[in-house]
C-alpha cells in the first residue's frame, strides 16, 4: 500500500490483543475460523460506524475478519464533508469486505494521537491490529475505490479474509457481487460539475459550477462546490513540501504564500491560514496584491463555512485592516 502518512503511523496491534482479552486480561483463544483467517462471519450494527477512544477496542478486534478503514475527520473540516460520503459510498461497494470506522478528532483526541494524524481528512486502516497509512486530504472517488481495492487485497495476503454483515448492508445479485449503492439524488443542473469532480478534473468541474452560478446566482450548494474545486485545483499537480519550499523560499512571493494558506485549509490548519493570509495582507502595500489576498480570504472563508467561530474572528480582523 501506498505509505503516504507523515511517519507511517503507530503499531496499535497491542490495543487490539487486549480488547481480545478474556477472563483476567489474558487473550482468549481463537475459534478455528480465526486461526485459519477464512470463512469468518461476523454480525456488526452497521458497515459505517461512529468510534471513540472508549469503543476503539472493540472495532480493533474486528481487523482479523475484516480492514477496518478509520476516516479521521472533524466538523469544522470542509474537505472531509466532501470525502466522507465517497469513502461511506465505497465501503457499502464492497458488502461487508471492509468496515468503516469514524472518529470526530475534536471529541477523540488520543485516536488522533495514535493514528498521527498531522491533518485532516486523514484516513488509515487497520489489519490485523497494524497500521496501513492510506491517504490524507480530499482524493477523488475514483482513486478511494482504488485504494479500497489494494487493501483488501494486502488483508487477503495477510489471512484476512472474512466478512461483517448489517442490516444496512445491500443484497448481493446472483453471482455473488454487490448490489450497487443507492446514489443521492442529484440535481440534473448539477450533474455535469459533480461528474467532472468524481473523476478528479477539478478545472472542468469550476467550470460547470460557474456556468451553474450564471444561471442561478442565488445557488448556495453551487457556490459552496465552486470554492471547494478551486481549492483541489489549484492544489492538484503539486505536493506539500513543493509548495512550502517555493514559500520559504521568497516571502515577497504572494502567491506563493496564498498556496501555502491554500494547503492549511485542506489539512484543517485552520488558524494557519487565516494568520498566513492576514498578516500578508497587512504588510502588503501593493493594491493588486491586497486584492488578491482578499479575495483568496473570502473564498476560504466560504470553504471553512461563514458561520464558524475562526471565520468570524479573521473576518473581524479583516474588516479592520481595510478601514
Amino acid at each position: 500500500m501506498p505509505a503516504r502518512l507523515p511517519g507511517g503511523g503507530v503499531d496499535l496491534s497491542h490495543l487490539a490483543a487486549r480488547g481480545q482479552a478474556g477472563p483476567g486480561g489474558q487473550p482468549g483463544a481463537p475459534t478455528a475460523d480465526q486461526a485459519q483467517g477464512t470463512g469468518q462471519t461476523v454480525d456488526v450494527p452497521s458497515l459505517v460506524l461512529d468510534v471513540t477512544d472508549e469503543t476503539f477496542e472493540q472495532i480493533a478486534q474486528l481487523s482479523s475478519v475484516v480492514p477496518v478503514v478509520f476516516d479521521l475527520w472533524a466538523e469544522w473540516c470542509q474537505p472531509c464533508k466532501t470525502l466522507s460520503p465517497v469513502i461511506e459510498k465505497i465501503t457499502r461497494e464492497f458488502d461487508g469486505r471492509v468496515l468503516l470506522a469514524k472518529v470526530d478528532v475534536d471529541s477523540n483526541p488520543g485516536l488522533a494521537q495514535a493514528f498521527q494524524a498531522q491533518s485532516i481528512p486523514t484516513v488509515v486502516a487497520l489489519v490485523g491490529g497494524r497500521p496501513v497509512p492510506l491517504f490524507q486530504g480530499a482524493v477523488p472517488e475514483a482513486q478511494v475505490r482504488e485504494f479500497f481495492t489494494q487493501l483488501v487485497q494486502l488483508a487477503e495476503q495477510h489471512g484476512v479474509t472474512g466478512r461483517v454483515s448489517a442490516p444496512d448492508q445491500g443484497d448481493a445479485d446472483a453471482q455473488g457481487a454487490p448490489a450497487a449503492p443507492a446514489e443521492p439524488e442529484i440535481p440534473e443542473a448539477h450533474r455535469a460539475a459533480v461528474e467532472a469532480a468524481e473523476r478528479g478534473d477539478y478545472a472542468a468541474a469550476v467550470s460547470e459550477w460557474e456556468a451553474v452560478l450564471v444561471k442561478a446566482p442565488a445557488d448556495a450548494e453551487a457556490r459552496a462546490a465552486l470554492v471547494q474545486m478551486k481549492l483541489l485545483q489549484r492544489l492538484q499537480g503539486v505536493t506539500a513540501d513543493e509548495i512550502r519550499s517555493a514559500a520559504a523560499a521568497d516571502v515577497s512571493d504572494v502567491a506563493a504564500q496564498m498556496r501555502v494558506a491554500d494547503l492549511d485549509i485542506s489539512g484543517g490548519h485552520v488558524e494557519d491560514a487565516f494568520l498566513r493570509l492576514l498578516d500578508l495582507f497587512a504588510a502588503s502595500t501593493d493594491a493588486d496584491d491586497r486584492a488578491a489576498i482578499r479575495e483568496r480570504l473570502l473564498e476560504l472563508f466560504e470553504v471553512v463555512g461563514i458561520a464558524d467561530p475562526r471565520v468570524l474572528a479573521a473576518r473581524g480582523r479583516l474588516a479592520n485592516l481595510l478601514y
